[in-house]
């Protein structure tokens, strides 16, 4: 199915301002949907002779909805429409007509346009326009909270003809709570209560406060219940802020032991203040949730830190231990050892700085490779490159791939590029700088990774299944074993050894993977 913005440019002349203030509209339509009990679609028009596209649709949750089809994508026109081109070229609110029916549901049409203001806050043009179709079928006597439910709708609709609602959204915060449904305030333009919701007055008992809200001053009322007075004097001011005409961010009332969540939206219909909305919901649970996460999360964090710290020990144990031995084979077994276990190490200290068992790998796989170049017992100056991107890889993975590139890289610097006086001649002015390149891309749910160097290649009777040194040995074995993957050694097509890896990503964290 083809996005709002897909729709807009391939049908429409819209500008980019104007696309993305529908976003911002689609974005926090389904509060005006709920309080309207009505399927709300937007429609743009695509060639100024009366046709209109359909870009978005939402359905209440407080109401059936009037469209059991989906209507995105659908361009109509002629008669169907007319009442989608009066509020378009008249740029009001159209309310009247008998209503129509969509099969066997009756259902009462209006249409709202939709204004961008300008950037001095003058009246612009309109660019859309929102069909509010609501469901007669269950059409009952309407309720005290479905009557505050429908003036405030219509407030909102005008703010929308007004170009000033949605307003704008801060930094961090999204669209999916508080709802309609978990909790609404009414206010006048004094800041009194006009209207709250069972739930509403239910989110409050919660804070503490058990007589009725009707009548009780809000932004004080805000500031008596926190139990930090810093939360109370923000969420208050939230409150008179609405009243201005601003839109506060959302603010969190923390009162014996229950959290409720607020958002103050101000009611300004034809650009007059006449009150405030105020959304509540208890989100008591939701936050000893996200405590008990921070603590499990410190817990692992300092478990990474404290694995980190013990390889650290036993790599600096084994350095000690081969300085004090003789045997030149020996000494460099545990050096290889060493540089094993820090790889190791690597993944973990990554870990303990991160939020969840998953790392950015492509930073360790950097440090692997200078590491490297320093370390491998070559005379040759050997540059190490990196194409593509790892991405965030889970910990199970990134442990194991570590230390099998660890082993390539250092391969490939030191059986790649002999030492100098081993050259049969000297390398020609303009042969090519040493250098080992890692390459990855994601293909379908696969890590690809080679490994290549432009070095002397493989041997004339390498066994690449079973040839190469202990190194390659715990390559196959991890790549086979740890990672469920393949591995091939050849030679390069340009020259020099290639090798290429391939690990399945199919561990519940692949959607994270970039690259």
């Amino acid at each position: 199915m083809s996005t709002l913005r897909d729709l807009a440019e391939e049908h429409t002349a819209l500008r980019p301002a104007d696309i993305d203030h529908l976003h911002r509209i689609a974005g926090d339509w389904q509060l005006l949907s709920d309080l309207s009990f009505a399927d709300l679609l937007l429609w743009v028009p695509v060639d100024g002779d009366g046709t209109f596209l359909c870009v978005a649709q939402v359905r209440p949750t407080t109401a059936p909805t009037a469209y059991l089809d989906d209507q995105v994508g659908r361009i109509v026109g002629g008669p169907e429409v007319a009442h989608l081109e009066v509020a378009h070229r008249q740029g009001r609110i159209w309310r009247e007509g008998d209503p129509v029916w969509y099969g066997d549901v009756p259902a009462r049409h209006e249409a709202i346009p939709v204004r961008l203001r300008t950037g001095d806050g003058e009246n612009g043009e309109v660019i859309a326009v929102v069909g509010r179709d609501t469901n007669l079928s269950t059409a009952r006597t309407p309720s005290q909270l479905e009557l505050n439910y429908l003036t405030t709708a219509d407030d909102l609709a005008q703010m929308i003809a007004d170009g000033t609602f949605p307003p704008p959204r801060h930094p961090g915060e999204t669209t999916s709570a508080p709802r309609v449904g978990d909790g609404l305030v009414r206010l006048d333009a004094n800041g009194k209560v006009t209207y709250a919701s069972p739930n509403a007055q239910s989110a409050y008992r919660r804070l503490g406060y058990a007589s009725h809200l009707v009548g009780e001053d809000l932004a004080k009322l805000h500031r008596r219940l926190a139990g930090d007075p810093l939360d109370g004097t923000e969420a208050g001011n939230a409150v008179l802020a609405a009243l201005r005409g601003e839109a506060p961010p959302r603010r969190e009332i923390d009162a014996r032991g229950a959290t409720m969540l607020t958002r103050a939206l101000p009611l300004m219909p034809a650009g007059v203040p006449i009150g405030a909305l105020v959304l509540v919901r208890d989100i008591t649970e939701v936050r000893r949730r996200d405590r008990a996460l921070i603590t499990k999360d410190a817990t692992i964090r300092e478990i990474h830190h404290r694995v980190k710290n013990n390889l650290q020990t036993v790599a600096a144990l084994l350095r000690l231990q081969a300085r004090r031995v003789a045997m030149p084979e020996a000494r460099v077994a545990l050096e290889e050892s060493v540089r094993r276990v820090a790889s190791i190490a690597l993944v973990h200290e990554t870990l303990s700085m991160s939020s969840d068992e998953a790392v950015e790998f492509d930073g360790i796989v950097d440090r692997v490779a200078s590491a490297a170049t320093e370390v491998a017992a070559t005379e040759v100056t050997v540059g190490m490159r990196r194409r593509g991107s790892f991405g965030i890889l889970p910990a199970e993975i990134a442990t194991s791939l570590v230390m099998v590139l660890n082993e390539l890289l250092l391969n490939a610097v030191e059986h790649g590029f002999p030492p100098a006086d081993e050259e049969a001649e000297p390398a020609p002015a303009d042969a090519p700088r040493p250098e080992v390149v890692v390459s990855v891309h994601r293909l379908r749910k696969e890590l690809h990774v080679s490994v290549t160097d432009n070095g002397r290649g493989l041997p004339g009777q390498f066994d690449a299944e079973r040839g190469g040194n202990l190194g390659l040995q715990i390559v196959r074995a991890l790549v086979t074993g740890e990672l469920r993957g393949t591995i091939a050694l050849r030679d390069g097509a340009a020259g020099g050894t290639e090798a290429v890896l391939v690990v399945p990503l199919a561990r519940g964290t692949t959607d994270r993977l970039s690259g």
